[in-house]
């Protein structure tokens, strides 16, 4: 799934200003301005859209871990330089403190049916056999119920 996609949802469905992104930005361990957190959130066709990288959004991502949970002592987590669904995901639920019920009843608000074995899979080692990698529509389904959740809303 496209990184500036799953920005832009996020930023929706908690209702995040640019102060607040520069911010979780910072907490992740990437320094950005307002110019550039606005350019990633542009429509691709803005001839000032930016695609985020994967370290970007990876840095965005544990700066919302530690909005949500709180900073953990000794190292911070560096971002990681590339990102799969599977770890956006991973991160989303982290962040969220999702069991897989929680999850499943998040996907069922807009009507998407996924197993427990099938989400197992999605956040399994990707050395394990049982371990499948999360497809577009999964995340994007995933984000969607969020906005439903928290915003009670659905953008697409």
């Amino acid at each position: 799934m496209n990184n500036n996609d799953t920005l832009r949802i996020l930023r929706y469905t908690f209702d995040f200003n640019d102060f607040e992104m520069i911010d979780l930005f910072a907490q992740g361990g990437r320094q950005t301005n307002r110019e550039e957190v606005s350019n990633w959130l542009k429509k691709d066709e803005d001839p000032a859209f930016k695609p985020i990288y994967d370290k970007d959004l990876a840095a965005f991502l544990n700066g919302f871990i530690i909005l949500k949970r709180g900073k953990k002592e000794g190292e911070q987590p560096l971002p990681e330089k590339s990102l799969n669904n599977n770890q956006v995901f991973r991160k989303l639920k982290i962040a969220l403190e999702l069991k897989d019920e929680d999850i499943l009843e998040i996907l069922g608000l807009i009507g998407f049916r996924f197993s427990k074995h099938e989400l197992s899979a999605i956040f399994r080692n990707p050395s394990q056999s049982q371990y499948r990698p999360c497809k577009d529509q999964v995340l994007r389904y995933f984000l969607r119920g969020l906005q439903m959740k928290f915003r009670g809303t659905d953008l697409a």
